[in-house]
């Protein structure tokens, strides 16, 4: 299991938790996880939302490793032109 910290405007699809706990020993893991434990953040999750591990940015690397006690953020994707 890893904590991930949810970004403000996401802790209301997690029951308002700041952290949560999830199982997955990759991003990718870590992201189905999220969105099978609490669903109102598929949606969230499919629009673009990443992870940031340890302060680097994840992106598209969902086979990036996640270990317990690693800094785990979730990030909604910065839009804008």
């Amino acid at each position: 299991m890893v904590d991930v910290t949810l970004w403000s405007s996401m802790r209301r699809f997690a029951d308002g938790q700041e952290t949560v706990s999830v199982a997955g020993k990759t991003v990718g893991e870590v992201l189905e996880s999220l969105a099978t434990t609490y669903p109102g953040l598929e949606p969230v999750i499919e629009d673009g939302a990443s992870l940031t591990v340890n302060g680097d940015y994840a992106g598209e690397s969902h086979q990036m490793p996640v270990s317990d006690g690693d800094e785990i953020y979730l990030i909604q994707r910065i839009k804008g032109g």
